[in-house]
């Protein structure tokens, strides 16, 4: 169902009205990210700097429940929905959303909030949002990679254009404390990225503990901690496919024909052009 055009899971379309009403306090931090962005692994970098590289605190609960998710009206997750979570959760709050710029709501600029928003180029985007369809029993059935790449790039898909949101969001920054990262320059150079975060949202980060958020916030790590893979929720098929998958620059060229990439290659420059906004497929 959409909301504003913009395509949503139903139960987030069903509970709209109360998911826009939503009440940001000023001192929440929320991360933002068009889905499969490295969402899960900003939400745990976030965590792990807010308890000053904790690993115990970190490991209290599933990053479902200590990163609640604001437009999941459903309890998918857990027992209470992410809305139902992040309601009930003392401040100050980390929370996460998928929504596109207009679809905020209003109170998290009226608060004034922090926001990290994380964009990744959008061919290595396209596959691993393909494969998230595959494996997760609660996304749309995704059709073969052909079918779901069209639909991907007619912004036809959950959480609509992935153009419309990093640009919108892009723009956003101009006028709002937004940290704007990208997926390329995480993997790159952690150890900054990391630093980035913490003078953003205003705290010390001694080098031991910058040491110990990177070593457990790289990608093997992420990938065996049961707290961030999403191995205990029974809808995601991870036979199919891995819900931390492979986290690398470049993994659609195993997927893109050379009629494709170019395809994309002309509606990139159609739709970012001017706007200063610029992606790395490849290392």
């Amino acid at each position: 169902m959409e909301v504003e055009g913009v395509p949503l899971l139903i139960h987030t379309s069903e509970k709209w009205g109360r998911i826009w009403e939503f009440q940001a306090r000023p001192d929440d931090v929320l991360i933002c990210t068009y889905p499969r962005s490295g969402t899960t692994w900003t939400q745990e970098i976030v965590d792990m700097i807010r308890h000053e590289g904790d690993l115990q605190k970190c490991a209290r609960a599933p990053i479902t429940q200590r990163v609640p998710f604001i437009e999941l009206s459903a309890p998918i997750f857990t027992h209470v929905s992410g809305l139902e979570a992040a309601e009930a959760m003392p401040s100050p709050r980390t929370l996460k959303t998928h929504l596109p710029v207009q679809l905020l709501p209003p109170s998290f600029w009226e608060q004034n909030c922090k926001i990290i928003y994380v964009a990744r180029n959008v061919k290595d985007n396209a596959v691993s949002y393909f494969h998230f369809h595959r494996m997760n029993q609660r996304m749309p059935e995704p059709g073969n990679w052909d079918q779901f790449l069209a639909n991907f790039i007619a912004g036809k898909v959950t959480w609509g254009s992935w153009f419309d949101h990093v640009r919108d969001w892009w723009k956003a920054k101009d006028h709002h404390p937004i940290l704007y990262l990208f997926y390329e320059d995480m993997k790159m150079d952690p150890a900054h990225t990391i630093q980035k975060i913490a003078q953003f949202l205003e705290l010390e980060l001694p080098e031991p503990v910058l040491n110990q958020i990177i070593q457990h916030t790289n990608f093997e790590s992420m990938k065996a901690n049961p707290m961030v893979n999403y191995t205990p929720f029974s809808h995601m098929d991870q036979t199919i496919s891995p819900f931390i998958r492979k986290g690398i620059i470049g993994d659609w060229k195993e997927h893109f024909t050379v009629a494709q990439s170019e395809q994309l290659d002309v509606v990139i420059a159609r739709e970012l052009g001017g706007s200063n906004l610029m992606f790395r497929a490849q290392l």
